[in-house]
């Protein structure tokens, strides 16, 4: 299984700065065997069933880019730099890994100031990456980031334009709950009130599940085995209580869809041994054509980078050559692309 096997041509114009509005008109693509249907996002009730269960990530998105100054007194005199800051990870005790530009303008020890309430301490440096301690802990820090900090764009919308005031919103989720992700659950990013409302009264049901995404799921793969390919972990929980709402409704015939592909990789691994079971943890999953999936039925997912793991994840579910086939009735057919572009809805082959 070659890299080259899940590269496609993506005209620059289709790759989406800006989500539709209101949320739930953003076109979606049906892929139902292989029927494709053009619809939106508030169609989903024709093709969700009552007694279907979705599969929300409820992880909510740091405003983790910060922009700072680190001060310096020495024999030139008083001296500044300008540091990008993008935080990555929590760590035990209270710091926070991060990829700090440009590192070398920063000593061990020094602070970077970013606004009057919020500063941060280098303490160490690993590969690459800095470990900052902060200033402040708890609902101060939360307060203080939310103040001073942008939403973490990726980097195909933050090379087009600057993140802004509008991102706080619309690249947050609606039902956002658990803060630690640095990348938003984008397919989630098409739900809003009236949408929910339409799938209760339908008889959907909803199930929450915790992913934090991390920076590493822009990582590019760079091995042409793909099969030899190291995913990032992600610290994720299915509780109790949601691996039980997930086993009732497969044992009631209801249809498993999780919302994003974040969610499908965090109860596929609560489902290793066969069946759903709590789960805490790191998760490493790689999700590629011949994997064995236990719980999920169908997927709703935007449309993803070429060669990119995600890419990959789709194949697995509905084949590669169907997967070819919808992708390229979505370039022709205009459909935007990324994490605020348009819906796919994967409904694969029912299997014996």
């Amino acid at each position: 299984m070659k890299l080259s096997d899940f590269d496609f041509d993506l005209p620059e114009h289709l790759i989406a700065t800006r989500p539709a509005r209101p949320r739930s008109s953003a076109r979606l693509l049906v892929a139902e065997g292989d029927a494709l249907t053009d619809a939106v996002v508030m169609d989903l009730t024709r093709w969700l069933r009552p007694g279907d269960r979705l599969i929300l990530n409820d992880t909510k998105v740091l405003p983790a880019r910060l922009h700072g100054i680190r001060k310096r007194s020495g024999e030139a005199g008083e001296t500044e730099a300008r540091i990008d800051v993008t935080l990555l990870e929590p760590q035990a005790g209270g710091a926070w890994t991060a990829l700090v530009k440009p590192l070398k303008k920063v000593r061990d020890g020094e602070d970077i100031i970013f606004s009057s309430d919020l500063s941060a301490t280098l303490e160490a440096r690993n590969e690459g990456q800095a470990v900052l301690r902060f200033n402040l802990t708890g609902e101060d820090f939360d307060a203080a980031l939310n103040a001073a900090g942008a939403m973490p764009l990726p980097p195909y919308i933050a090379a087009k334009r600057a993140a802004d005031a509008q991102d706080h919103e619309d690249y947050q989720t609606v039902w956002a709950r658990h803060r630690g992700a640095v990348a938003a659950p984008t397919a989630s990013l098409h739900f809003d009130a009236p949408l929910l409302e339409r799938l209760r009264a339908h008889g959907v049901d909803f199930t929450h599940v915790t992913l934090h995404v991390g920076a590493g799921t822009f990582l590019p793969v760079k091995v042409e085995d793909v099969t030899t390919h190291r995913m990032h972990g992600e610290w994720g929980e299915v509780t109790e209580e949601a691996a039980a709402e997930i086993a009732a409704t497969r044992a009631a015939g209801g249809r498993i869809i999780p919302v994003g592909t974040t969610a499908l990789r965090l109860i596929e691994t609560a489902a290793r041994s066969g069946r759903i079971a709590p789960y805490a943890g790191v998760t490493d999953i790689f999700i590629y054509p011949g994997f064995t999936f236990h719980v999920t039925d169908a997927l709703m997912t935007n449309f993803h980078l070429p060669k990119s793991t995600l890419l990959m994840l789709v194949s697995a579910l509905m084949g590669q050559e169907r997967m070819r086939r919808v992708y390229d009735y979505a370039v022709t057919e205009g459909y935007r692309f990324f994490s605020y572009g348009d819906a796919s809805l994967l409904i694969p082959q029912e299997r014996a």
